[in-house]
C-alpha cells in the first residue's frame, strides 16, 4: 500500500469536515493511532499505532519501514498539543531522531505542517496537496483512507 498517498487522501477527507485547525490536527493524529481525548499521551508514549502501513514516502524522509505515516501523524498530534519547540526537543532527545536522519527530517516536516495549519498559513483544503508535494514519491496511486465516510 502507498501509505503516503493514503495519508494525503485521509487529510483531504478530513479537511472536508470543516473542523477548527486545532481539532483538524488532533483528528489527523488518529491516523497515527493517537486518540483525541486525555489518553492521547498514553498512545504517544506507546508509539501510536500503524493504521496506514506501507511505503510511498520520498527517500529523504523514508526510514525503510512501513510506519512513516504513523510517525508523521503522531508527531503532528503532539505538536498540536504541546507546540513545535517541545515536540522537536522530544523527537531529538527521547526518540533520538536527529535532523540528519529520515525520521528526524519527517519530524521536522510534521512540526512545520502543524505550525502552518495552526497559523492559518496553510489552509486545511490545501493540506493534502502539501503532503503529496513535500512527502510523497511521485506516482502514488493507492488512496484508501481511514477517515473515509
Amino acid at each position: 500500500m502507498d501509505a503516503c498517498a493514503a495519508l494525503a487522501e485521509s487529510i483531504a477527507r478530513l479537511a472536508e469536515r470543516d473542523h477548527s485547525n486545532s481539532r483538524f490536527l488532533k483528528e489527523l493524529g488518529r491516523a497515527g493511532g493517537v486518540r483525541r481525548g486525555p489518553l492521547w499521551i498514553v498512545d504517544v508514549a506507546g508509539g501510536g499505532r500503524n493504521r496506514l502501513r506501507g511505503r510511498g514516502f520520498r527517500a529523504t524522509v523514508d526510514d525503510a519501514t512501513e510506519g512513516q505515516a504513523r510517525h508523521f501523524a503522531g508527531t503532528v498530534a503532539v505538536a498540536a498539543r504541546i507546540g513545535g519547540r517541545l515536540t522537536r526537543w522530544l523527537t531529538v532527545t527521547v526518540l533520538r531522531d536527529t535532523p540528519d536522519t529520515a525520521d528526524g527530517r519527517l519530524s521536522e516536516e510534521a512540526i512545520e505542517f502543524a505550525r502552518l495549519i495552526r497559523s492559518g498559513e496553510l489552509q486545511q483544503a490545501d493540506a493534502a496537496d502539501w503532503v503529496r508535494a513535500r512527502l510523497c514519491r511521485a506516482g502514488a496511486n493507492d488512496t484508501r483512507a481511514p477517515f473515509a465516510s
